[in-house]
């Protein structure tokens, strides 16, 4: 057995473990996991009726908690995904943290040293054994280079990368087990829900993708005064380990030590929200994970500083585009567009009746238009929009379900350094600034000139298009595929006619065959009535029968 498998072996045993723990043997039943358990544990254990007190949606965050890191950042990853999960479910995992203890035996000049094939003494003045923090992934150490500076490492657990692999192979089977379970679980697209977590945790597990992160974010804000982005050292920095320069600040949140220091609340608020703002609106590349504990203060400097750059939102220059055109509509309150826009940019869009989604739009604005910028409740905003979606089937890009999720966490920092701040006025002087540029010579000349290279290439690859689709219709390799929808029950009513139709035309037959042997008095007999005569009639007679009640059964006379 490989390690891989060993490891697998060993995590199915835990994952059944843990549901039968909160109660979800059924589950446990229908993907064969019962293999996996003890005896010994299924007769003495004691907490499922502790647990069971506990509603289904708890118990599903516990369940993650109780299994570790891979699945709490699950938990985490789609704790926003309105359009996948129910409210009360998405409740529960945006409690969900990271309750990882350091792991000692991680030697870290050993590591560094056959990382790097380096001496850490000629590098380091001090190499701190303690582990400064520790998360789901990776565990963080702090140094003091020769020439005084101070780093921190970003060490990579060991056995990480197999956990969390062994994690996922077990979700994508256990996934197409909840698809294959009930209609309902289907609906909530486990299988999809696994391969987008997978792609965003493999993403996250190669560190020198943070380390390009970094320096991207950094070139971005590089004559920014307000903002410091940390130093990376490429030289002692892979796929397992990064390091940068350390971060000596205060916590956004700690607002009893910015108001020690007399920091103004209110303005760092605001120039907070428009470092954000110009990440989204101007870069199209945004920290996806802004909670307090990635954000500082430096006084020293007096500027705001960004750490962890593992997971960033990369917005495309066309969709950056559709994302202002649909901030413009909402400001004009213009619903008809908004949603035109919506369905460009979803990735998956059902809206049965456009009418109602105007009149649902139209209401959410109302609301807000009775109300004072400052006084506009942006979780609820957001949280209404994101209803309006789900309920007419849109499903967006990822990117922005993760921009609304850090929207929401900036508006909530806002909120605690002023509670008068509105994400609003913040996002006006973008508005402005988007709408000239809209309107600027430049713009309108190169949409010019795209428009006119588009025509040029459609009238220049006309011959050739009207040439190929000759060329196939006299080979007879040109299919026209057209769909006609709503005839399947057509047919079905046909089919259902015609065998009525049949059926009539046999009683007749019958009927009138019967009825000349009587006429003719043929023997034998039965009673004084010819005998064929007499099963004719009462075949004839149960077919009419069963005929009738067919008619009636189906409601339709």
């Amino acid at each position: 057995m490989s390690v891989l498998d060993k490891k697998q072996a060993s995590r199915y045993k835990k994952l059944a473990m843990v549901l039968t723990q909160y109660g979800f043997e059924d589950l446990i039943a229908a993907s064969g996991l019962f293999n996996y358990l003890p005896v010994s544990y299924l007769e003495k254990h004691q907490a499922l009726k502790q647990n069971l007190e506990h509603s289904t949606y708890e118990r599903i965050r516990m369940v993650l908690e109780e299994l570790g890191p891979t699945y709490i950042k699950f938990g985490q990853i789609f704790s926003n995904r309105e359009d996948l999960l129910p409210k009360q479910l998405l409740e529960e995992l945006t409690k969900l943290q990271d309750k990882v203890p350091a792991r000692d035996s991680i030697d870290i000049r050993v590591l560094l040293e056959a990382e790097f094939e380096i001496d850490p003494n000629s590098y380091f003045q001090q190499i701190e054994e303690e582990p400064l923090a520790a998360a789901s992934i990776a565990q963080v150490y702090r140094a003091t280079l020769t020439n005084g500076e101070k780093v921190v490492f970003k060490v990579q657990r060991p056995d990480i990368k197999e956990v969390i692999e062994a994690d996922i192979e077990i979700m994508k089977s256990l996934a197409k087990t909840l698809e294959s379970y009930s209609a309902t679980l289907q609906s909530f697209q486990p299988v999809n829900m696994v391969e987008t977590f997978e792609e965003s945790i493999l993403e996250e597990l190669d560190f020198t993708r943070e380390l390009s992160n970094l320096e991207r974010f950094a070139q971005n804000f590089e004559d920014e005064p307000y903002l410091h982005v940390p130093r990376a050292y490429k030289e002692l920095s892979n796929r397992r380990i990064i390091c940068m320069e350390y971060i000596e600040g205060i916590k956004i949140s700690n607002v009893v030590a910015l108001d020690g220091l007399g920091v103004d609340r209110k303005e760092l608020a605001k120039v907070g929200v428009d470092l954000y703002l110009k990440q989204v609106l101007e870069f199209g590349f945004f920290h996806a994970d802004p909670h307090p504990g990635n954000l500082f203060f430096l006084p020293d400097r007096e500027q705001l500083c960004f750490i962890d750059f593992g997971m960033m939102g990369r917005i495309l220059t066309s969709e950056r585009e559709l994302l202002e055109d649909l901030i413009l509509y909402f400001v004009r309150k213009d619903t008809k567009k908004i949603i035109s826009t919506v369905e460009r940019i979803a990735i998956k869009c059902d809206i049965a009746d456009r009418k109602k989604v105007e009149y649902e739009l139209n209401k959410l604005l109302g609301e807000a238009d009775s109300m004072k910028l400052q006084d506009i409740k942006l979780e609820e905003g957001i949280g209404k929009f994101k209803e309006i979606l789900t309920e007419n089937k849109v499903v967006l890009p990822h990117y922005l379900y993760m921009l609304m999720r850090a929207l929401l966490i900036i508006d909530a920092i806002g909120l605690k350094l002023d509670p008068e701040y509105s994400l609003m006025s913040n996002v006006e002087p973008y508005i402005t600034s988007i709408i000239s540029r809209r309107f600027s010579p430049k713009r309108i000349f190169n949409k010019l000139v795209k428009r006119f290279e588009e025509i040029y290439d459609l009238v220049d690859n006309l011959p050739s298009d009207l040439k190929e689709i000759l060329e196939k219709t006299k080979r007879g390799e040109l299919k026209i595929k057209h769909e006609v929808h709503g005839l399947e029950e057509m047919r079905d009513t046909i089919q259902k006619a015609s065998n009525r139709l049949v059926l009539a035309v046999i009683i007749a037959a019958l009927s009138i065959g019967s009825s000349i042997l009587v006429f003719a008095n043929m023997p034998p007999k039965i009673y004084n009535v010819p005998f064929l005569g007499f099963v004719g009639f009462i075949i004839s007679g149960l077919l009419s029968l069963r005929l009738a009640y067919s008619i009636f059964k189906s409601g339709k006379y």
